[in-house]
């Protein structure tokens, strides 16, 4: 159904068009005449409610959609994000190393004149590596990803964070509702 007509422009013809009236019962006792009498601008307030109606729905609809639309984008970039970090993790543990690492450990990464790159336990300031680079020191997570050593309070602090929600969760029961308080750095 076409809504061309705006609340201005209704007129009688376009808004009886508009308006869905109850169809009529023929075996009702009822006098027809009765039920069906209307003035012309009841039928047009009707109209206009019903045009009213549709533009709200319609403003509603398009917030909610562009709600969902920034949901959509910011779990793209999440998803980018945990892409990003899974090449960087691969990467590092393509690295050449002489020793098992261990989670918790702390390594340094350098790349051999040649191009390759090896983890050391030994940092810069521990020694003076020749025709090396250093490329950067991370640590060894328990899931085996790799953490730089400058977001290794960040990482720590999240981890809290995570533990002290679970110990909520637990310390609440089952089927208590948990209460999640985002402000990571409120302690």
């Amino acid at each position: 159904m076409k809504r061309a007509a705006t609340m201005d422009q209704l007129t009688y013809e376009t808004a009886i068009k508009k308006a869905q009236l109850v169809e009529r019962n023929p075996q009702s006792q009822i006098d027809p005449m009765r039920v069906s009498m209307h003035d012309e601008q009841d039928i047009i307030t009707l109209a206009q409610q019903i045009q009213h109606a549709d533009k709200q729905l319609k403003s509603t609809t398009c917030h909610k959609l562009g709600v969902i639309m920034d949901q959509i984008k910011m779990l793209q970039a999440q998803a980018m994000e945990i892409l990003k970090e899974s090449n960087a993790n691969r990467d590092l543990h393509s690295a050449a190393c002489n020793f098992t690492k261990k989670p918790g450990q702390i390594y340094h990464l350098y790349q051999r004149s040649s191009g390759q790159n090896y983890f050391s336990m030994l940092s810069p300031e521990e020694w003076n590596p020749v025709d090396q680079t250093f490329k950067g020191s991370y640590r060894l997570e328990f899931d085996l990803s790799w953490t730089p050593v400058d977001k290794i309070k960040e990482q720590d602090e999240k981890l809290k964070w995570v533990e002290q929600c679970m110990q909520k969760a637990l310390d609440g029961g089952h089927g208590s509702a948990m209460a999640i308080d985002f402000n990571i750095n409120n302690d």
